[in-house]
């Protein structure tokens, strides 16, 4: 399970998702979870530490989603980083490196992993326990531990770090993602409740913050401990909102493709 993206902070309360939020952020949550990430990467101007992390972590997504725009989420990066002073925010740069180069590596379009350990390593020394950033920084190692150095009890540990820390925050789009990888590793050991439940609670978040890009997925997911007829029913549903937001995520079109032509499917 690759992870999608997370702008965990641009979909916590306050920041977009609710009434009364700042006219702005609605504006970007909006755009985001639409699949429009150079949109909402245009109404925000990189002159402060927060707005230049906030616009590069959304071209760090756009990338991830769409496996385009490196090297503008490069430099959007690079700008995050030079503005970037205090502990907290130069942890926070770092986290958003470590989470650029995971991506490129495990999309496979260059071996960045011992960039991406690097930087989350930073990010972790900057990054007190219990700060507001340690949740996010937490899934992400979880992310590396899952999918680069292939160790499900390390990731397991991080996800649930970063589950407890999102529960503590109220951050309801990180808990879909911490739902969702915990329930992938309890379907890999064979634990078919957990993982539909966790699966379950990942969809019913996603779709009540609007998160549209992030539904496919989930759907997709949910499907896989589902029986039939409401297993294919899933899977059509994703391949609907697929369709409606242009084949974005890419990489969800080799899961949505039917089975070829005389394949078993029992």
């Amino acid at each position: 399970m690759l992870g999608e993206g997370n702008v965990a902070h641009t979909a916590m309360s306050g920041n977009g998702t609710t009434a009364g939020d700042d006219p702005l952020q609605t504006a970007v949550w909006r755009l985001r979870s639409r699949a429009c990430w150079a949109d909402a990467a245009a109404l925000l101007l990189p002159d402060t530490p927060a707005a230049a992390l906030q616009r590069a972590s959304l071209l760090v997504e756009r990338s991830l989603y769409t496996e385009q725009g490196w090297e503008e989420a490069e430099d959007a990066l690079r700008t995050a980083e030079a503005l970037a002073h205090s502990d907290d925010e130069r942890g926070a740069a770092a986290c958003e490196r470590g989470y650029l180069a995971y991506a490129a590596t495990v999309l496979a379009v260059r071996d960045r992993a011992d960039e991406a350990r690097a930087a989350l390593g930073r990010a972790a020394a900057l990054i007190p326990p219990g700060a507001p950033q340690r949740a996010l920084l937490d899934f992400r190692r979880g992310l590396l531990a899952e999918n680069l150095t292939r160790s499900p009890q390390a990731a397991r540990a991080a996800y649930r770090r970063a589950h407890a820390g999102a529960t503590a925050q109220s951050d309801p789009l990180l808990l879909s993602f911490t739902w969702r990888h915990l329930a992938g590793l309890a379907l890999r050991d064979g634990e078919l409740a957990e993982a539909r439940h966790g699966f379950t609670e990942s969809l019913r978040i996603r779709e009540e913050l609007g998160y549209l890009v992030g539904t496919a997925p989930a759907l997709v997911s949910l499907a896989d401990t589902e029986t039939e007829p409401e297993a294919s029913r899933l899977r059509e549903e994703a391949r609907r909102l697929f369709r409606l937001l242009g084949g974005v995520p890419t990489w969800l079109a080799r899961q949505l493709a039917p089975p070829a032509a005389g394949a078993a499917t029992a």
